[in-house]
């Protein structure tokens, strides 16, 4: 018996898919679990396994296709049996999908209302048309909603044929505009999906931006001579650690700024955990793994797990559970070159920290001039939350832990 499978619920609110790569082709044999799919939902690349063994009859979709959950991905049976034109029923990892009994009639066409000679309803689109083919349309009853004269009825008075409905509109992909040529690129996916949640983040929380600075000379000799112990241990350390710890030790200070806001319950939630998400650059858009529990772990800890989150964004084989529960986001603009930056808040949360470029600067220090490492930080904050007061005393909590190295520690805070 031939089973049709639907591309199936996998939870978190998600609606749609896109089909990155089949991992099976028509005619193969399948083992039940068997990966039949990478597909991206959510930002996380999932991989859909197979509800049965069988042979692959049909598969339903091209890679690059949105599938909307539900919909019919894939035919399964025996070798020689034939996916039925139409699926009856269909059948997802989380159960079957009964489809609905009740049969959709068409509407009944409206009523013609008689209309009074010399009356008639009709657009000035169709009074147009029948001047130019010279229909009386006082004498003309209209098929229409109220009796109203449509164009076809004009036609067909006027002796042609109807116009036939338009078919599926082609979308024609220019290849220059008036000024020269262009190129296009595929608005989905990840880049999509991080659109929509800006928008939605900017419209909701209200933005402001403070920018600080603070001198790093002494984390970064400390860093120099860590990295040469971690890499033995094959770790790569770079200033995050110490930018994450930092964080977790101004939200401590500054609870407000580890919060999210329930407007519907005029509530403040703060919470008493640290998930700090960091933004990873992707050629396909940002994805921000949130490392968990951040508090409790070590710098040695921490760069591992950094390390290893940012590997597999890179791959695009992040969980859905790995960029979930975040309170706080650090993006770092500096790793490309960036000094300041004004970055979007990561929505329902209520401020995020961009870190710049790290850069030697002359300073002034009692009375000399000095060359000192100056690390640029741009703060933004949800202003219906957070006061610049506070934010203000947020970032000079963070300016103090990485101005003093001795704050840190490789095996524990």
């Amino acid at each position: 018996m031939v089973l049709e499978f639907a591309f199936p619920d996998v939870g978190e609110g998600i609606t749609e898919g896109e089909l990155r790569k089949w991992l099976v082709k028509v005619g193969d044999v399948v083992k039940q679990d068997q990966p039949l799919a990478d597909v991206e939902t959510d930002k996380a690349v999932v991989q859909i396994p197979a509800p049965q063994a069988g042979t692959i009859l049909k598969l339903h979709f091209n890679e690059g296709d949105t599938m909307h959950v539900g919909a019919v991905m894939v035919s399964i049976g025996e070798k020689g049996e034939k996916a039925a034109p139409e699926a009856r029923k269909t059948t997802s990892v989380v159960g079957d999908l009964e489809e609905s009994k009740e049969v959709l009639q068409a509407p009944e066409p409206e009523a013609v209302v008689p209309v009074q000679p010399g009356v008639f309803h009709a657009l000035p689109s169709v009074r147009k048309l029948a001047k130019e083919k010279k229909v009386d349309l006082s004498q003309l009853t209209g098929t229409g909603p109220g009796g109203r004269i449509t164009e076809e009825d004009v036609t067909k008075a006027g002796g042609g044929k109807p116009r036939a409905a338009p078919a599926s509109a082609m979308i024609h992909m220019r290849k220059y505009d008036f000024y020269g040529y262009i190129d296009h690129l595929p608005f989905k996916g990840v880049r999509k999906l991080t659109a929509k949640r800006m928008v939605q983040s900017l419209y909701t929380a209200t933005h402001v931006t403070t920018m600080d600075e603070v001198d790093v000379t002494r984390l970064v000799e400390l860093r120099e001579r860590w990295k040469i112990k971690l890499s033995k241990e094959k770790i790569h350390l770079t200033y995050m650690p110490f930018i994450v710890k930092a964080v977790v030790h101004a939200l401590k200070k500054h609870p407000v700024l580890n919060a999210q806001l329930d407007e519907e319950h005029d509530d403040i939630i703060l919470k008493k955990y640290y998930n700090i998400g960091m933004a990873v650059d992707i050629p396909d858009g940002l994805l921000v793994p949130v490392i968990k529990g951040a508090d409790e772990k070590s710098i040695r800890d921490l760069a591992k797990e950094i390390q290893e989150l940012a590997q597999k964004a890179k791959d695009r084989k992040l969980d859905p559970g790995d960029m979930k529960g975040g309170t706080f986001t650090i993006t770092n603009v500096g790793v490309i070159g960036g000094i300041f930056a004004t970055p979007v808040i990561n929505f329902p949360e209520v401020a995020i920290i961009a870190i710049g470029r790290i850069h030697e600067r002359p300073v002034v220090e009692d009375g000399k001039i000095v060359i000192r490492e100056i690390l640029p930080l741009s703060l933004t904050f949800d202003h219906r939350v957070v006061d610049g007061a506070e934010a203000s005393r947020f970032l000079e909590t963070i300016k103090d832990h990485l101005n003093d190295p001795a704050l840190f520690a490789i095996d524990r805070d």
